[in-house]
């Protein structure tokens, strides 16, 4: 398991690649944005909830988030709107836990990924 500075090194490099702030994330998990900024730094910790809510909009598991060894294959979004909103980033999680279980049932089919 990684440590919280760990989680929250990958969290801070998943949330700027996909080009989102701090407050963006923090309406979509409906906490503070200073609790992102902590979770970031290492100083708090996310629950549970939190962390699959995370992943589901990064397209990524919970398993690649927590494994110190594992690269992080998430899914690319782009925006082309100007502001993202927590419906909008609610959206795009949606889209990815659909992708996400995709992924899984090849995966258990043993079908090549594309």
């Amino acid at each position: 398991m990684l440590s919280l500075n760990a989680i929250g090194a990958k969290l801070k490099s998943l949330r700027e690649n996909s080009g989102l702030n701090q407050a963006q994330l923090a309406a979509f998990l409906d906490v503070d944005q200073s609790f992102i900024s902590k979770c970031e730094k290492g100083e708090r910790q996310l629950s549970v909830d939190a962390l699959e809510k995370l992943c589901c909009l990064f397209g990524c598991t919970l398993s690649e988030l927590s494994d110190m060894n594992e690269d992080i294959q998430h899914l690319q979004f782009a925006f082309r709107a100007t502001s993202i909103n927590k419906d909008d980033l609610t959206a795009i999680s949606d889209i990815n836990k659909i992708a996400l279980n995709l992924r899984q049932m090849k995966q258990l089919l043993g079908v090549a990924q594309s």
